[in-house]
């Protein structure tokens, strides 16, 4: 503690906490021989020099009153340097030496010169200013020593976007007074005339004091008088200056007006201070809830994807087939309009949650973030994974489904031709029963006998002609069981019955034939003619009954080989039809002979041939019949022919579509994996070329959407081969998708490369030279670096790395950070992030609480009451609902705890 003696007073005190604190030296010395270089003649404006001796003694008084003193008269009260060596205790919060309590001149310079001393130990050049002309009253070298004390402790720390004092004090000037109307401050004397600078300065910080919008350019003394009176109401800040002494001077004091500035800025350094805090919070929290606003959209775009994964794979693994062939092909209708409709979407939207995942990621990590994990379940290696299983249980879907409809095709064609064939058969056996049962030969004559033998005959040779039909009745039958043909019991059951009924034919044609032999002996007579007629009528009826089954057989072919083979066959048939006429003509004239004989002798034939019930006029029926067919057969196969022409057009016509679009997206991947690692320009120019290159793709799909048309009438006409291409409409749309996927995801990697350079402030030159020394050492232009690439990759930017054992140990500390699953290969993506954290800074937890601290006036929590003054309502309010409460043993009702949310902000490892 010292005694400091004043005239007339005497005071203790001791360092005061309330001052502005000693700063640094610096070169405040030059800008004050610059600045403050007094007239060597000791001349000094009169006007001026009251202005000054105003506003200084006023400043000194508002620093002295914490001492419990002022001065009146600022050349007289300084003089024996006592005050002076006080007023520089209190703004600089130091002690100074002893003062000496003579009252002699020697006493009074030396005390003097303890305070410039000082002044100079703060780095200040005192420039013609001497303890002899403080004490001898000098006004103007007293005005001078205030101006350098009021510039080293109230401007020189004054620091506005890396300005310093005079020039960093007029830009926060213009700042704060810039959305004002009729204020431009560019000076400190004229711009502050009119009194509007002041009030502005006071409505910028305290609006609730100034009614500004009712001040007029014209009334500057009201104005200046306004803004003086309720800075010193309302600020603490003493009137340093009179109106009428600035409205009257055709240019005001500087050094006056810079002087009562500075007070104003200091009075608003805490709320400038606290803007500054509660705008670095209010950055860092914006990028928070900006960060949850993707997680959510991430979390809901996963679930729905998902599930509709979920609800789709036991539609495709459902292989349960139909009975008809209108069902299936409603289920291939079905599987096309998933594969047009309802899956392009989904591979979209898969895309688009890999590209928001792959952003959120990178804008997490550029905020110092922790890396974004989502729910159980939903990881993009689930969703691969379920996409995985969709298309396992989509492959071989469609072949399923196409196998399925050729199965109930044929097994439609087998059936209509076992009913057919089992028809033909049963209406031939019709009544055979009853005949073979018949005891006419019990009555009948020799010749009567002979006959029954003969016409028994003639039915057996008509029955073991009828043998082949029934293997192939029973062949069909086996055939349908086979195929696992829906009506197969009934099926079964009529073969069941044919073939029962053949062995009952058998076994009675046996016992009808012995019965005939024991009494043939008594039988002498017979026809030998109509045996002749029976015996060539029977095979021949029966060749037109297999050549009217043949002309009527249902036939189903599938490429127009098979179609002209069926139409050979039929040529070949028709040019038997000659000979076979020869035949009938010639089993007719067999019975017009036996005619001709039995009228010759007068021989009365007792009805039809004994031997046959085939007539001449059944033959010339059943020829006719024949050659009634066999133009609807020429007919019938002429239609097929056409129609597997007109086949194998669609065939050519998708082949020639498939065969442009197939290598088009084949030469378009390739294209893209060039640019990818080719990239040139800046990354806007990379990005806008990606995205003309994106939409010309995009233009492409009119060419898809034809190659889907051609492919549907393809479907629609049941071909299900073509030898002209060896694309499929398959390969075609995995080819489109991966296109699309892989184009969208190269631009995806450049819009967070530009993502990255602009937060991490990475120069463009920076970016190339990256991109070049990375593709340099890409030697297999993989898009990625094995370690030893990498490293020579690390030494050609200037790392060292060598193999020593230091640089392996820096080496492997990079390796751990760009590398983190040890897979040995480094992206360009990990190598931008690297570079871009070893070349720029980031927000940290510290920083974050640093800046709550201030808003919370130094304590260590904050309320909400705090929070909801300092910070936008959003973010406030988003703060309050997050904040814990605060458990300090200095807590308060209501208190929060900043520092565990600030820390949480960016994980653990901040902690």
């Amino acid at each position: 503690m010292v005694d400091y003696h004043a005239a007339n007073q005497s005071y203790q005190y001791g360092p005061s906490s309330g001052g502005n604190g000693a700063g640094g030296g610096g070169s405040m010395g030059d800008y004050m021989a610059q600045e403050d270089d007094w007239d060597r003649d000791l001349l000094l404006d009169p006007a001026w020099e009251k202005q000054q001796r105003k506003t200084f003694t006023a400043w000194c008084n508002s620093h002295l009153r914490k001492a419990g003193t002022q001065i009146e008269n600022i050349d007289e009260d300084f003089r024996d340097g006592l005050k002076l060596m006080l007023l520089l205790e209190v703004i600089s919060g130091e002690r100074l030496p002893k003062p000496e309590r003579g009252k002699m001149r020697v006493h009074k310079i030396n005390n003097v010169n303890k305070a410039l001393d000082f002044i100079a130990s703060k780095g200040v050049k005192l420039v013609s200013i001497g303890a002899e002309e403080i004490v001898d009253g000098n006004a103007k070298m007293t005005l001078g020593m205030i101006w350098t004390i009021i510039l080293r402790f109230a401007i020189q720390d004054i620091s506005v976007e890396e300005t310093s004092a005079k020039e960093g004090l007029l830009l926060w000037c213009q700042r704060k007074t810039a959305p004002y109307k009729n204020v431009n401050v560019q000076n400190f004397h004229i711009s502050w005339k009119d009194g509007l600078a002041f009030n502005a300065l006071i409505h910028r910080h305290r609006p609730e004091l100034i009614e500004y919008d009712k001040l007029r350019k014209d009334d500057p003394v009201t104005n200046l008088n306004n803004a003086f009176e309720v800075a010193e109401k309302y600020l603490d800040i003493p009137k340093m200056l009179d109106a009428e002494d600035i409205v009257g001077t055709l240019r005001p004091d500087e050094k006056a007006i810079m002087t009562y500035v500075s007070c104003f800025y200091h009075a608003f350094s805490g709320a400038q201070k606290a803007e500054t805090a509660a705008n670095r919070i209010c950055k860092v929290l914006a990028v928070n809830q900006e960060n949850e606003h993707l997680m959510e959209d991430y979390e809901r775009l996963a679930s729905d994807l998902l599930e509709w994964i979920r609800r789709t794979i036991p539609w495709l693994e459902d292989r349960v087939p139909q009975k008809t062939i209108q069902e299936m092909q409603q289920k291939l209708e079905d599987f096309r309009d998933y594969r047009r409709v309802h899956k392009p979407p989904k591979v979209q939207e898969k895309c688009q949650l890999e590209i928001n995942f792959n952003t959120l990621q990178t804008k997490l990590r550029l905020s110092n973030r922790p890396a974004f994990m989502p729910s159980e379940g939903k990881m993009v290696s689930d969703i691969n994974n379920g996409w995985q299983h969709l298309e396992q249980a989509e492959k071989g879907y469609e072949e399923w489904l196409l196998n399925e409809i050729r199965r109930l095709e044929r097994l439609d064609h087998l059936a209509e031709k076992f009913r057919q064939k089992a028809s033909i058969h049963e209406a031939w056996t019709d009544g055979k029963e009853a005949m073979l049962k018949q005891r006419d030969y019990e009555t009948a004559t020799l010749s009567d006998i002979k006959a029954l033998i003969r016409k028994h005959e003639a039915f057996e040779s008509d029955l073991a002609a009828h043998q082949d039909r029934v293997e192939q009745i029973a062949a069909i039958a086996q055939e349908l069981n086979e195929l696992d043909y829906y009506d197969s019991h009934n099926v079964n059951t009529r073969c069941q019955k044919i073939c029962d009924q053949w062995d009952a034919l058998g076994s009675l044609t046996h016992s009808r034939r012995e019965a005939l032999e024991k009494t043939e002996k008594q039988l002498e007579t017979i026809d030998q003619l109509h045996l002749e007629y029976a015996k060539r009528a029977a095979p021949f009826n029966n060749w037109m009954e297999s050549a009217m089954e043949d002309l009527q057989d249902m036939f189903i072919v599938h490429t127009i080989e098979e179609i002209e083979g069926l139409i050979s066959a039929h040529d070949q048939f028709k040019s038997t039809l000659p000979d076979a006429d020869r035949e009938r003509e010639a089993i007719l004239a067999i019975h017009k002979e036996a005619q001709r004989i039995a009228e010759s002798n007068h021989i009365k034939l007792s009805g039809s041939n004994p031997y046959t019930t085939v007539t001449p006029q059944i033959i010339n029926s059943k020829w006719e019949k024949v050659q009634q067919l066999v133009p609807k057969r020429d007919h019938a196969l002429l239609e097929e022919q056409s129609k597997q022409q007109s086949n194998e057009h669609l065939r050519r016509q998708f082949a020639s579509q498939a065969n442009i679009v197939g290598p088009w997206i084949q030469t378009k991947m390739e294209e893209i994996g060039r640019i990818s690692i080719e990239m040139n320009g800046t990354l806007e120019d990379q990005l806008n070329h990606l995205k003309r290159y994106e939409r010309s793709i995009v233009d492409y799909k009119p060419n898809l959407d034809l190659l889907e048309q051609q492919h549907q009438l393809i479907q629609e006409a049941l071909i299900f081969d073509n030898k002209h291409t060896n694309y499929t409409m398959e390969h075609i749309r995995v080819g489109w998708e991966q296109l699309l996927t892989t184009i969208a995801r190269t631009i995806n990697e450049v819009e967070n490369q530009i993502l990255t350079r602009d937060a991490k402030g990475i120069s463009q030159e920076q970016m190339q030279e990256f991109r070049a020394s990375f593709n340099h050492f890409d030697k297999d232009h993989g898009g990625a670096l094995g370690p030893e690439e990498f490293k020579a990759c690390l030494i050609s930017l200037g790392y060292d790395v060598e193999n020593d054992r230091q640089g392996d140990a820096e080496f492997n500390r990079i390796m751990s950070v760009v590398d983190p699953n040890h897979s040995g290969l480094v992206t360009f993506q990990a190598f931008i992030d690297f570079m871009s954290r070893e070349t720029t800074d980031t927000d940290t937890a510290d920083q974050v609480i640093a800046s709550f601290k201030v808003l919370a006036g130094d304590k260590n929590f904050i309320t909400a009451e705090e929070l909801r003054r300092e910070l936008p309502p959003d973010q406030a309010e988003y703060c309050i609902a997050r904040m814990a409460p605060y458990q300090g043993p200095d807590a308060v009702p209501g208190a929060l705890d900043y520092k565990s949310f600030s820390t949480a902000l960016y994980g653990e490892s901040d902690l």
